[in-house]
């Protein structure tokens, strides 16, 4: 399952990059390639058609981040339960302290067990996807408090349903790439507590012990890649969320619905789409995090830069194209470069 799942997952992400790839090339040959995955793109203020064929409301962005907070909780939740249980990152004192512990009616020497018999490279990497998947709830979780407090939707705006269904199996797939290579004994871990609740249910079921100290410190054990990834990704997300609240507050100072203003202020005085530039510094910093040695996270980055410096450039040929005082010192997403 393991292997099943990892090569899927790098397969999905290597077959959603290369067309991206294919059509930044800047050639004319391409150009019919390039216009059909546009159409596929395109939503909103690019989406100007009076046909609402294959296309869903852009309001559904939110299905994407409920599902997105969803399925990321029930992840980091269980990863960070097998981890608790499984691989626990303690010295070697305490390890042996659990013996008599376990003598005196305190935790199950199983426990002790499984340390023993867990490499500790294998520990820490478990602890990285748990640190992983609290940045993915992190970034999620305001994605969504956004979609239904700050974007004020036009009830015009519309979304292709292959843009659509891409967002789903985004928001699916990306927490998943987090903690995939100990996908099997994570299921395994679930479904024997699942199954033991079912055949013991609740009243028999060993009580919980819970220990906030040992719940975090592993955390606080985890190295200088982590924490600086960390911060390069809240870099990112303090300055989408400005950003997006730039964005959102653009509906309010038009009259018409589908009227348009430039934006101004933070990193838009710069690119075109600054909130696709901090998405792109976001997953870098998750990259870091990571530690870089995960090639599934890797091709998880590429399929974001890809795509969102496509997406960013037709908003970049856009702008141009309805603003004749459009800012000339603006590139689409890379300041001085693209």
């Amino acid at each position: 399952m393991e292997v099943g799942l990892v090569v899927l997952l790098r397969t999905a992400w290597i077959a959603g990059t290369l067309p991206i790839l294919i059509a930044l090339v800047p050639s004319s040959r391409l150009s019919w390639f390039r216009d059909l995955l546009l159409g596929f793109a395109k939503r909103g203020k690019l989406l100007q058609s009076s046909s609402k064929k294959f296309t869903v409301p852009q309001c559904f962005f939110c299905h994407f981040y409920a599902l997105a907070v969803v399925w990321t909780t029930f992840l980091l939740v269980t990863t960070w339960m097998y981890a608790y249980r499984t691989a626990p990152l303690v010295s070697e004192p305490f390890i042996y302290s659990s013996i008599p512990s376990y003598l005196t009616g305190g935790s199950p020497i199983f426990s002790w067990l499984n340390l023993r018999s867990t490499p500790m490279k294998q520990r820490y990497m478990v602890w990285r996807s748990v640190f992983l998947l609290l940045l993915m709830e992190v970034q999620v979780s305001r994605r969504l408090i956004e979609t239904i407090y700050v974007f004020n939707y036009s009830p015009t705006a519309r979304m292709h349903i292959f843009g659509y269904l891409t967002g789903v199996y985004f928001y699916t797939a990306a927490p998943l790439s987090l903690c995939c290579n100990f996908a099997p004994e994570l299921y395994e871990f679930v479904t024997s507590r699942v199954a033991e609740f079912i055949v013991k249910g609740k009243s028999q079921m060993p009580a919980i012990e819970f220990d906030w100290w040992e719940f975090m410190n592993p955390l606080m054990k985890l190295g200088w890649r982590q924490w600086i990834g960390a911060t390069i990704f809240f870099w990112g997300w303090i300055h989408q969320r400005r950003c997006h609240a730039i964005l959102g507050s653009l509906r309010e100072q038009t009259e018409q619905v589908d009227e348009y203003v430039i934006p101004r202020g933070d990193w838009f005085e710069s690119v075109s789409s600054p909130h696709y530039l901090a998405e792109i510094v976001i997953y870098a910093g998750l990259l870091v995090a990571s530690g870089g040695a995960d090639l599934t996270i890797w091709l998880l980055f590429g399929f974001v830069v890809a795509n969102l410096a496509f997406a960013a450039a037709e908003t970049h040929r856009w702008y141009l194209r309805k603003f004749d005082n459009y800012p000339i010192n603006r590139f689409a997403i890379i300041p001085f470069f693209y």
